[in-house]
């Protein structure tokens, strides 16, 4: 573990004895990044190939339930055996989905691709947050997230074009095949830690009966609210609500205990992930939709403000990493607040008689509330768990957000079907993005309620 009076030193991030690690922690990020990044420019080609138009969403679909899966799975061994075993697990198997993915003839391999790719990716992030906690003290651990955070920034501003110069000129199949090697540079980079610090804990992790059911209803869950929420009909309707209840008694087993009533303490920043998830990516879904369609931009145009709102991200994981005196709530507090600010600057930028420019500006001051506050939630989670605890709550912080996308998004998506017309895409963003502001308001003082009182 880490001494944290032996090392007081501005940069413990690149302390040579964590020099490589570091280097492979972001390495292995900006190269999951890529590949999230990469996947949608290059997916129409691969549809149009295998000639499975009708299977496109599903590619994004299957690797969210199965990371569902993975994130349970890999928060379970993280606390039962250790960090380093699931690690040493996923980051090949994540190279294999690569490689499968690379070599695919058909839609069926694509998608057992992406199961892998879901499941060891799951497995990856929730392993790499207690390996965290172990390796860096707990005042720089705000840097080690703000460094997660700038991994996703070139990812961001170069991943769409990079994949789009390797289908148009070579084959998507590189956007696959040529990630994988560097996959396998990352793991060699983070294995010497791991043997140091990836052992199991001296505190044994309690039983938890019943997780793996509810990870596949989780899994369940999230496939049937995404398929319904890309569908308007009754059949949609009813496959949310079974989806709803399956995944409701899940998450009873999944979250810890008082998150659905936004207990101080723990609770509260779990359920806020899942909030800033949720609020933050409901608005910015129908930004390059509005610029396109209402104002005439260019689809490279149009996809510009979500590149500003990476960079924002950065900016506000970096500023978080930085402060000493706030507390967590008042920093997550604060995030909402720049999320509400950034879709203000949506009410009056995307409608016809609007002002489209200010989307930019708004757009990276939403960002920022985002990187400042998912990288805290992150740090406060760990700082709050026991040791044998872990990795359940990371994977619980983890589920959350995924859930959150799940649910604000399929329901931002029906209530804008519902109100938009032809060509008119405002009459149902609009009045998203402004419920999306009122829900940003009553959650930041949920924070600065829960900062008030002891946790218990």
């Amino acid at each position: 573990m880490v001494d944290e009076g032996r090392d007081r030193s501005d940069s413990a991030l690149w302390h040579p004895q964590r020099r490589a690690f570091t280097a492979g922690l972001i390495l292995v990020i900006t190269l999951v990044a890529f590949e999230a990044m990469g996947l949608g420019t290059a997916l129409p080609t691969i549809v149009a190939d295998f000639h499975a138009s009708q299977w496109y969403s599903w590619p994004f679909t299957v690797f969210l339930a199965s990371s569902a899966v993975g994130t349970v799975i890999g928060g379970r061994l993280s606390d039962l055996r250790g960090p380093a075993l699931p690690l040493l697990v996923a980051l090949p198997s994540f190279a294999a989905g690569l490689v499968i993915a690379a070599v695919a003839q058909g839609m069926a391999v694509l998608l057992l691709a992406r199961v892998v790719q879901g499941l060891s990716g799951g497995v990856l992030i929730v392993s790499l947050y207690v390996i965290i906690a172990r390796v860096y003290p707990e005042r720089h651990r705000p840097a080690a997230f703000g460094a997660l955070s700038a991994a996703w920034v070139v990812p961001a501003l170069t991943g769409p074009l990079i994949a789009g110069l390797l289908t148009e000129h070579a084959s998507w199949r590189w956007v696959f095949g040529g990630l994988a090697p560097l996959v396998c540079l990352g793991a060699a980079l983070l294995v010497p830690t791991l043997r140091r610090f990836g052992a199991p804990g001296a505190h044994r992790a309690g039983a938890r009966p019943g997780l793996p059911v509810a990870a596949a209803g989780a899994a369940a869950g999230v496939v049937a609210l995404n398929w319904a929420g890309q569908q308007v009909s009754f059949l949609s309707l009813v496959v949310a609500v079974a989806g709803l209840v399956v995944l409701v008694p899940s998450l009873l087993h999944l979250l810890p205990r008082g998150t659905l009533r936004a207990r101080p303490g723990l609770p509260v920043m779990v359920l806020s992930r899942g909030l800033l998830a949720g609020l933050f990516f409901t608005a910015q879904a129908f930004v390059p939709l509005s610029l396109a369609v209402v104002h005439g931009f260019s689809p490279s145009a149009a996809g510009v403000p979500l590149t500003v709102g990476s960079v924002g991200w950065s900016v506000g994981a970096f500023w978080q990493s930085r402060q000493r005196r706030m507390r967590g709530e008042q920093i997550v507090a604060a995030g909402f607040v720049l999320i509400g600010v950034g879709v203000f600057a949506l009410v009056w930028a995307l409608p016809v008689w609007g002002v489209p420019w200010l989307v930019f500006g708004g757009w990276f001051v939403a960002g920022m509330g985002m990187g400042t506050s998912v990288a805290t939630t992150a740090v406060a989670v760990l700082s709050l768990s026991p040791e044998a605890d872990r990795g359940f709550n990371s994977s619980a912080l983890q589920i959350s957000d995924m859930l959150g996308q799940a649910l604000l998004v399929g329901a931002g998506g029906v209530v804008v079907s519902a109100l938009a017309g032809d060509g008119a895409p405002t009459r149902g963003v609009l009045p998203l993005d402004l419920l999306v502001l009122v829900a940003v308001v009553p959650a930041a003082v949920m924070l600065l309620r829960a900062g008030r009182v002891k946790p218990v």
